[in-house]
């Protein structure tokens, strides 16, 4: 995938807030006609927060573009006392008729509903053009870490894994039922999985995990035990080929291009067993099994222990290499599915569920700050956007997002819908509007907990990318080959 120009770039950023400002315009355009139907009145609608940077009054309504880039609302003085979020009103407070709690109940629950419908759009038309679903091999271990967890835990390659914590798995990492998202999920001190050993049939592993360490200002990363899939023949690409004319690959006659199927009389299956196997070599000579052009060769190369070249000083690599570097396993086998609206939507809410009990639940490893704030959201947009049929992707998102946003507007708390819901059925109970006073301050206590809150998770967005050691390409001095006597 080529980097996009500067240009291009530009492009594609105001694309994802284009998208965005469409997602919350839809949801507050379910606010605005459900208050226009009900008869009440309608001070504001404004994307974004904040003092409008834009703003134009169309028949007494002031609709505005406000300069703090989250969210957004339709100003309603009847419904609650919302001045310290969204401003003072501009009719300077007059007094209006109040409304009964079936209006309010109306209103709020408008904007999940039309969000709801905004992501039922977009599953309906994904059923009718098909989704690409970006299948990450099966759930066969085709590379065991050495010194990892799963190696103490007993993996072998092959091994076929059924279930984790007795959750069966169906491919190796797809949001739901698979081996990635089970092990970064699973909760307690040791993973149980269930798996399938050629000849030896089912059996237990119980392994435990390990978290890569972080800087403070990152997001924690997530449980890992040290296994990798098996890669289906073919993916392995000669794509660098060192010019020096004594490597050790260009000595043996490999060419960019190459499909390397076998490495010392085993088949290549791993792109980490590449790597391993000539590293630990010894020196001694590697047979390789090659395709070129539709052709099946044999080559040998002797791998060599090349010399680090520093400004300073050159030191000596401590692992054999032959020069040569392959392209990245293919990381998807693209299929096309027709999944219904139904499924779309059960399976978002499935994912929705998984994540909120994960990190409600003290003995996982995720929490708050694994959540996604609206840069990381933006993030997961744009480079679906760089990736191949990127309208087929932001419509998968379109779906997934709007449910969550619908979703979790409808939670009971102050400020969100379900709160004014909830307040409104209050209401309608005692018969009598809640203490403005009293409301006023419940809201602003839960406007600073939701904002800190997303503060966090997107300081995390922030600095995720930072922190990292990124070492410079290392250049390697290999060997003149002997002199055959």
């Amino acid at each position: 995938m080529e980097s996009p120009s500067p240009f291009e770039t530009a492009l594609l950023i105001l694309l994802v807030v284009m998208i965005f400002n469409l997602i919350i315009f839809v949801h507050e355009l379910g606010h605005f006609w459900a208050a226009k139907w009900r008869g009440l009145k309608i001070d504001r609608f404004q994307i974004w927060f904040g003092k409008p940077i834009w703003k134009k009054t169309i028949n007494g309504v002031q609709y505005g573009l406000g300069w703090i880039p989250a969210g957004g609302f339709v100003a309603l003085p009847q419904m609650a006392p919302m001045e310290a979020i969204e401003g003072n009103n501009r009719d300077g407070g007059q007094a209006l008729p109040p409304i009964t709690p079936l209006d309010k109940i109306i209103v709020a629950f408008a904007g999940p509903l039309f969000s709801f419908l905004l992501a039922l759009a977009a599953a309906v038309t994904l059923t009718i053009t098909k989704k690409p679903i970006d299948v990450i091999y099966d759930t066969t271990v085709g590379w065991v870490e050495k010194g990892s967890p799963a190696e103490a835990a007993g993996f072998q390659r092959g091994d076929k894994i059924l279930a984790i914590s007795g959750k069966p798995v169906t491919s190796w990492n797809l949001p739901l039922d698979s081996v990635f998202t089970n092990v970064v999920t699973s909760s307690g001190e040791k993973i149980v999985f269930t798996i399938d050993r050629p000849g030896q049939g089912q059996m237990e592993l119980i392994s435990t995990y390990e978290i890569e360490p972080t800087k403070w200002w990152q997001r924690k990363k997530t449980r890992q035990v040290g296994l990798e899939p098996m890669t289906p023949e073919g993916d392995f690409v000669v794509s660098f080929i060192d010019d020096q004319p004594n490597t050790p690959a260009a000595l043996a006659g490999f060419k960019v291009g190459d499909v390397i199927l076998e490495v010392g009389g085993e088949k290549l299956v791993e792109w980490n067993q590449f790597i391993e196997t000539i590293s630990n070599s010894g020196g001694k000579p590697l047979s390789f099994k090659v395709k070129r052009e539709g052709q099946i060769m044999d080559l040998v190369a002797t791998p060599v222990k090349p010399t680090v070249k520093n400004a300073k000083k050159d030191t000596p690599e401590p692992g054999y290499r032959i020069g040569m570097a392959l392209d990245s396993p293919s990381p998807q086998i693209e299929e096309w599915v027709r999944h219904s609206p139904q499924q779309q939507i059960t399976d978002t809410l499935r994912q929705m569920w998984m994540t909120l009990t994960t990190v409600a639940d003290p003995r996982s490893s995720i929490g708050i700050q694994h959540l996604s704030g609206p840069v990381g959201i933006g993030k997961i947009q744009y480079f679906s956007l760089l990736m191949e049929h990127p309208f087929h992707r932001i419509l998968g998102f379109m779906v997934l997002i709007n449910i969550n946003l619908a979703l979790l507007n409808l939670l009971p708390f102050p400020v969100l819908d379900g709160g004014h819901i909830t307040i409104a059925i209050m209401e309608a109970i005692a018969r009598r509007p809640v203490n403005v006073k009293f409301l006023e301050v419940l809201q602003l206590g839960f406007v600073f907990i939701l904002f800190s809150i997303m503060l966090y998770v997107t300081s995390k967005d922030l600095f995720d990318d930072f922190g990292f050691s990124r070492s410079k390409p290392m250049e390697f001095i290999y060997p003149e080959p002997p002199t055959a006597p």
